[in-house]
């Protein structure tokens, strides 16, 4: 079926078309966010369906985590490197969104996500959320709930620290630097919940492991841990 545009809204497309945040290439009618080839072609893993040892050494010996989930490959220069990059650094907010309802419609098919009683995104300091406009990890969460019906808030986790970059430092210089950054604003609104805390990118898991802990210290239910993209595997 075709989509009949107003006139209007042909000027503004002729003029200014949306394109793919992944290829750049011009989004058809009928595309939403991303072309259909992107789509087709993101780099898919299966962390999700099966207890995968890749994920789950991050986090071994460090903290008890239910579950480490995540969707795609993140690698230099591939389609979702492009997209987070888009997502983080370029205002697209609905991209999140787009990429957070997409994996969670997969997720909402899984049996264990039936028993989830919130979701928790990994927040930004609010210099930097106000400098960039928006949560990266908010929007994901945003769509996940939207796909699964599972309630999130972003007012529980909370980072009370600045912190610079993470990407040139390792595993222990990350971890000093984001052990402290993080509290919890009302304990008693996840006491006892099974408790999903989710960021865009896993790589060495230290800022998820310094959430995960306090999480735990507000005596939480489990814990499950998800990323739209990890670096491992």
């Amino acid at each position: 079926m075709k989509i009949k545009l107003k006139p209007f809204d042909s000027l503004i497309s002729f003029f200014y078309p949306r394109l793919c945040p992944a290829c750049s290439s011009i989004l058809q009618h009928h595309e939403r966010v991303i072309c259909l080839d992107c789509q087709l072609h993101l780099p898919e893993t299966d962390f999700h369906e099966v207890d995968n040892k890749q994920l789950e050494h991050v986090f071994a010996g460090r903290v008890e985590v239910a579950k480490v989930a995540s969707l795609f490959s993140y690698k230099k220069g591939n389609r979702i490197q492009k997209l987070l990059h888009n997502l983080k650094y370029n205002g697209q907010y609905e991209l999140g969104v787009f990429l957070g309802e997409y994996y969670g419609k997969i997720l909402a098919q899984q049996s264990w996500i039936s028993s989830i009683d919130l979701i928790l995104p990994i927040p930004l300091h609010p210099k930097k959320e106000k400098q960039r406009g928006y949560n990266q990890s908010e929007a994901i969460v945003r769509g996940l709930s939207q796909a699964t019906g599972i309630p999130y808030r972003t007012d529980i986790l909370l980072r009370t620290t600045h912190t610079g970059t993470q990407t040139k430092k390792s595993r222990f210089s990350r971890w000093e630097n984001v052990k402290e950054v993080f509290c919890i604003s009302d304990p008693e609104r996840i006491h006892e919940q099974r408790v999903i805390i989710c960021d865009d990118v896993l790589t060495t898991g230290a800022t998820m492991e310094a959430a995960v802990h306090k999480v735990q210290e507000a005596k939480s239910g489990e814990v499950f841990v998800i990323a739209l993209a990890t670096t491992q595997g």
